[in-house]
């Protein structure tokens, strides 16, 4: 039997948490965020397709046995690994280096989660090859036929789950020959010829980023000195520059920045503020001066620190 359901969020984390993969989330405009997420789950399966309001960079890595294929859905282009996906365009998730997407605005996406076994167990049969997730990222561009039949088979998809009344997910039969299509359509695409193979450049830029990505996880809540974490993970300061611009489409001080700030507003969201000062806040995560912080604060997000502080759920629940 399929599970449908749509869920709402206004938390970056609780958000990143239900998409199965391993995401550093980092929100980048003024505003509220908010995302709606459609959900179905089938038996080896899983598809969402994800309405969010502002731009962010996320840092994907699927969890273990799985393969992990996004797409854009909307007008707004996704920028993966520095490249724009075009309409009908695929990403395929590295297992072992992440991939870092982004959006300079609004944006709506589809991603399929699909475990490895039935996966290459069902390709083998279709094709007479396996299926296996590639170490770093493929951006594919199936053929016009093959595109064109996952996108309706993916947009009828969700008009099924929307159309409660029919109740047609209740029935097995239907569940699995849903499973079944979007199994075959997605095998086509994946067995497609690949716009990228990932050469040896783009391959060693993909590096760095995964670990310029684990230096910061380790030393985020210190302060960081650009030149020793470039010495770190061993490459010049202007390679690393170059790769942050293309990735991420700011340099690397001021994505440290920013994860540094969506940290403390993760903190100010679940503080008490009978108990927890914005001072406080600001200083745990390596903001010593307040004025600044705040300021800085209110022009990443739209709102002051103590604004964010004060509307918490804690303080919510007990007005």
């Amino acid at each position: 039997m399929a599970e449908t359901c749509i869920l709402n969020f206004d938390d970056p984390a609780d958000y990143a948490v239900i998409l199965g993969a391993r995401v550093n989330l980092t929100i980048s405009g003024a505003g509220d965020f908010k995302v709606q997420a459609r959900r179905l789950q089938l038996n080896g399966l899983e598809a969402y397709r994800c309405q969010e309001s502002l731009p962010r960079i996320a840092y994907m890595r699927p969890p273990a046995r799985q393969l992990l294929l996004s797409l854009p859905v909307g007008a707004q282009s996704l920028i993966s690994d520095g490249f724009a996906l075009r309409n009908g365009d695929m990403l395929l998730h590295g297992s072992s280096q992440g991939t870092h997407q982004r959006c300079s605005g609004g944006c709506e996406w589809g991603l399929i989660a699909l475990s490895l076994e039935p996966l290459a167990a069902c390709s083998k049969a279709l094709t007479g090859r396996p299926i296996s997730s590639p170490r770093a990222s493929k951006i594919l561009r199936p053929a016009r036929a093959d595109g064109l039949r996952f996108q309706r088979l993916f947009a009828q998809t969700w008009r099924l789950a929307d159309n409660a009344r029919q109740k047609l997910f209740d029935r097995p039969e239907v569940a699995r020959a849903l499973e079944q299509e979007l199994l075959h359509a997605t095998i086509n695409c994946l067995m497609a010829g690949e716009a990228d193979d990932t050469p040896k450049a783009r391959q060693h830029h993909i590096t760095i980023m995964a670990n310029f990505e684990k230096a910061i996880d380790k030393r985020l809540d210190q302060k960081l000195n650009m030149p020793a974490l470039c010495a770190e993970i061993g490459l010049a300061e202007r390679t690393l520059r170059m790769c942050c611009a293309e990735f991420l489409g700011m340099s690397p001080t001021r994505y440290v920045l920013l994860r540094r700030l969506n940290k403390a507003r993760a903190a100010l969201r679940s503080a008490d503020p009978s108990r927890v000062t914005v001072a406080q806040v600001a200083r745990d995560h390596q903001f010593p001066e307040l004025g600044r912080f705040a300021v800085t604060y209110r022009n990443i997000f739209g709102e002051s620190p103590s604004v964010t502080l004060q509307r918490n759920p804690q303080s919510a629940e007990s007005a």
